[in-house]
């Protein structure tokens, strides 16, 4: 119960202090960068180690895949029924594809699984952000009408080896396999517990639901996909694939969370519709905490 608390606590703090200006606007950058820098390659260290690897450990680095293909069939019906062009397309790919599976994902997965799990949530996680640094940025750069030029593959791949969670998550697998990490375990500890409440204050600074009205069909069809079809798509893969047990749940789970933050950045940097994806990411946060009681309730209905 004290984890449930301290996520509402968390986001609830975030919120009245960007309300009350007790915090600089763009104070969430400074936070977000010991996240990004520190902590979350921390979790690598602490967790990587000791995975236990099997043929079953690609089922999480698969589960993203599968979020993100599904979107793309279900956004390009959705689009073509509702007769928008790329430019919108990509907006609600960006906004459906791919899940928060750090900031809301590590800090609910512990409340719900407990941190051993993370070990698994890692794994999609970095698949997450591998898909995002390209076939993310590639369907930016559609939607950028004015973007005639494109980008370089070397500035994509540029993109992902020098993303600290990655690099950490490499160094982790790396140095595990030549040396003895578990001097180190106490330090790697203190930074990772430092991803949970500080992830969540920073979300809590960034929510905004201002104009949600006028946006609400295209909120709504976001977020049956992502928080409804997209977990029930890997679950039905972990049921077809025999995958039980801590594996299928947290790649279920990882799958029903909420909008990635980041693409909202990747959205309002190719000139796509940052604002609606900004609504998508507040609404679905508040909206995953309920689907995600669902989901768990249903894997432990079914048994997994």
């Amino acid at each position: 119960m004290v984890n449930f608390v301290m996520i509402a606590f968390c986001i609830t703090a975030g919120m009245i202090f960007r309300k009350a200006k007790l915090i600089p606007q763009d104070a969430h950058k400074g936070i977000n960068t010991w996240i990004l820098y520190l902590a979350l390659p921390a979790v690598s260290f602490k967790y990587i180690p000791k995975i236990e690897w099997s043929s079953q450990m690609l089922f999480p680095a698969l589960s993203p895949i599968l979020v993100w293909a599904g979107c793309w069939v279900f956004m390009e019906l959705y689009s073509r029924y509702k007769g928008y062009g790329q430019r919108s397309r990509s907006t609600l790919e960006l906004a459906g594809g791919y899940s928060n599976t750090s900031f809301i994902g590590f800090p609910l997965i512990m409340a719900y699984y407990g941190e051993q799990d993370l070990s698994i949530a890692i794994i999609c996680d970095q698949v997450m952000f591998v898909l995002l640094s390209t076939v993310g940025i590639i369907s930016a750069i559609k939607g950028n009408r004015s973007d005639k030029e494109g980008i370089k593959a070397s500035v994509l791949v540029k993109r992902l080896l020098t993303f600290p969670p990655f690099i950490g998550c490499m160094g982790a697998l790396i140095l595990s396999h030549v040396t003895d990490l578990s001097i180190a375990e106490p330090f790697f500890d203190k930074l990772a517990a430092t991803v949970g409440p500080l992830a969540l204050f920073s979300v809590g600074l960034q929510l905004k639901f201002n104009g949600w009205k006028q946006e609400i069909s295209q909120i709504s069809m976001t977020m049956l996909y992502k928080l409804m079809i997209a977990p029930a798509l890997v679950l039905i893969a972990a049921l077809f694939l025999g995958i039980k047990g801590d594996i299928a749940r947290i790649s279920v789970f990882e799958a029903a969370m909420p909008t990635l933050i980041t693409s909202s950045i990747i959205a309002e940097q190719f000139r796509l519709n940052a604002r609606l994806i900004n609504l998508i990411i507040g609404v679905s946060i508040l909206v995953g905490f309920i689907t995600t009681a669902f989901w768990n309730s249903i894997m432990q209905l079914l048994g997994i």
